[in-house]
């Protein structure tokens, strides 16, 4: 069976249409999880709200724990580096990632940014070797074939591959260049637009949207049985 690391960005702590003022991205990764959980009831979750409790930024006593190799750690740098232990260790069990994010001022909010820093280390996501120059990273989370989904809300339209504005949306690429780097290669997107305009440009948006997570799932359950040999679950 397989595991899921739920991410959630949002300043918004509810869901659209359910709560006041609830977040479009948190609605879209709710329904991958219960969706995905539906049609396979023995796989597990683990829920990281960053929106809510943001990770911490790193600083100077992070970057000196996290660049002091191991045989010359002293004992309060494993204490600075527990929380991106943590954080690791989630992201390492999971089979699939679920970043539900908004787009803010073109980028990822700075919390999922404060998220990403703590998860990619020197040592524990990637390994860097300075006597090969030319390729000198190697990722360490490309043991096995984990996915990473994308649910993204934008307040515009037009920010999507190939669109008028895409050069100005800095979240899904931005992501996307972090995870491959430590390995995380299997990435898909699914995005929400028009949430400023609202009305029936923004029903069409999110509907269109939970269309395609629920393609997605499929998709994803029917790729990782053929990758894992496993058999069919039968509801």
């Amino acid at each position: 069976m397989t595991h899921l690391l739920q991410l959630d960005a949002s300043a918004r702590p509810g869901l659209a249409g359910i709560d006041e003022h609830g977040s479009l991205s948190r609605r879209l990764t709710q329904r991958f999880v219960t969706g995905w959980q539906a049609r396979q009831p023995g796989a597990t979750v683990t829920h990281r709200d960053v929106g809510g409790t943001p990770p911490s930024f790193i600083d100077q006593r992070w970057i000196q724990a996290a660049f002091t190799p191991p045989e010359g750690q002293e004992p309060w740098m494993a204490e600075v580096l527990a929380e991106s232990d943590r954080l690791i260790d989630e992201l390492a069990a999971a089979d699939v990632v679920v970043i539900g994010s908004p787009l803010y001022n073109f980028g990822m909010p700075a919390a999922l940014k404060a998220w990403v820093d703590q998860v990619v280390r020197v040592g524990r996501t990637v390994d860097f070797d300075p006597s090969r120059p030319d390729d000198p990273f190697t990722p360490r989370l490309a043991d096995k074939p984990r996915h990473a989904i994308i649910l993204a809300s934008r307040g515009g339209a037009g920010f999507e591959p190939g669109g008028e504005l895409a050069h100005m949306n800095h979240l899904e690429p931005g992501l996307a260049t972090a995870l491959e780097f430590i390995g995380v290669t299997r990435i898909h997107r699914v995005a929400i637009e028009h949430q400023e305009e609202g009305g029936e440009r923004l029903a069409a948006s999110l509907a269109a949207a939970e269309r395609r997570v629920e393609a997605l799932i499929d998709e994803l359950q029917q790729a990782l049985r053929e990758d894992s040999c496993e058999p069919a679950v039968t509801a």
